[in-house]
């Protein structure tokens, strides 16, 4: 499943954070960033629940877009 969220990270220091959480809580999946977007998008492509998986997470802010 695809998974958009609206996120927090905006600089290189945030993407390194943000990279080492998505690693660890999605290992089997794909995803990046659009830093370029106006709303710092992530994509994530997962086949276990991104949204519950980052929901709580303490490293970034992410809103779901649908």
């Amino acid at each position: 499943m695809i998974y958009v969220f609206k996120t927090s990270v905006d600089n290189q220091t945030k993407f390194e954070s943000a990279s080492a959480l998505l690693n660890q809580l999605l290992p089997e999946s794909k995803w990046n960033f659009d830093l370029e977007d106006c709303d710092n998008i992530l994509r994530i492509d997962s086949e276990l629940n991104a949204v519950e998986l980052l929901q709580n997470n303490t490293v970034f802010e992410c809103i779901e877009l649908e």
